[in-house]
């Protein structure tokens, strides 16, 4: 025998949630129900998934390891119904779409009338969230694209090209970086450095262009989006970067900031940062998530 796919379900919801009731409530049956359909599970496996104590459930290791692959069996059932559902008509009927918070912004607003039009029956879901969750939201098949910055190394993920986004230096007005002329990547030093807070693969990707270590310290500002941290610029705490998508966008319209380019280092180009669409391997929806990243392109 095999397990089903309602009892990998209520294992998922059992380790997600914690709790028979709170499970039993998430998949719409009762509890007795549902503790029946893992039991069952474990006569199939031969072994317990769970340990029962009072007022707690914890997974034990091979129920541990059940969930791990019982996500990935779900995600691409779901996948199959979904693209069983949409056949011969991409970019139809529900589609989850993760974006990172330096991209949503910008992207969304000058890509999605285009897109609605091109594809009226497309329902679009967005959840905007830093990489890692996007991409663990990929794999565990919650999300069935997200639009993220490169380079970020990750297995498992595919992706197709929107654009490079050039990453630019941010500058008090009155600061000696805002004189007129791109910026030296030498002149950049971490202790003039306002970044986005440890998490945003902007704050990596800037850094790692120029070379320069993450400010540490407890005295360290750190910014926990753009429009903040343009303020923080303006307001004469430091200098920082920011995506060119941002800047025309208008962010940093601001009379007491300056935007300069930074110069290429040696044989390097200036620094920037690569936007793809990304999927899980093996999705049903590669060839829409390629086609979302071509309507998705700006010229």
């Amino acid at each position: 025998m095999l397990p089903t796919l309602r009892q990998l379900q209520y294992l998922k919801l059992l380790a997600e949630h914690a709790s028979f009731s709170r499970a039993a409530e998430a998949a719409h049956v009762s509890q007795p129900a549902l503790s029946a359909g893992v039991q069952e599970l474990e006569k199939i496996l031969g072994a317990p998934v769970v340990e029962r104590t009072r007022g707690n459930v914890q997974l034990t290791a091979v129920g541990a390891e059940a969930v791990k692959r019982a996500g990935d069996v779900l995600a691409r059932t779901e996948d199959l119904v979904e693209a069983a559902r949409n056949a011969g008509k991409p970019l139809s009927g529900r589609f989850r779409l993760g974006v990172i918070p330096t991209v949503a912004p910008f992207l969304l607003p000058a890509t999605l009338p285009d897109l609605k039009s091109a594809y009226p029956a497309l329902r679009l879901f967005i959840r905007e969230d830093l990489t890692p969750r996007l991409i663990a939201g990929l794999k565990a098949g919650q999300l069935d694209a997200a639009v993220i910055a490169l380079p970020y190394a990750s297995a498992g993920i595919e992706h197709a090209r929107i654009g490079d986004d050039e990453i630019l230096a941010a500058a008090p007005a009155d600061h000696v970086l805002a004189a007129p002329g791109a910026i030296q990547p030498g002149s950049l030093r971490a202790e003039d450095l306002i970044l986005l807070e440890d998490g945003h693969c902007l704050r990596d990707q800037a850094l790692a262009a120029f070379e320069i270590e993450a400010p540490k310290g407890d005295d360290i500002f750190a910014a926990t989006s753009l429009h903040t941290l343009v303020q923080m610029v303006g307001s004469g705490l430091g200098v920082s970067f920011l995506p060119e998508m941002a800047v025309k966008a208008g962010l940093a319209d601001n009379p007491s900031v300056v935007v300069r380019r930074i110069a290429p280092r040696g044989d390097r180009a200036a620094p920037s940062r690569e936007i793809v669409v990304a999927w899980r391997t093996g999705s049903s929806r590669a060839a829409e998530a390629r086609l979302l990243a071509e309507a998705m392109q700006q010229d």
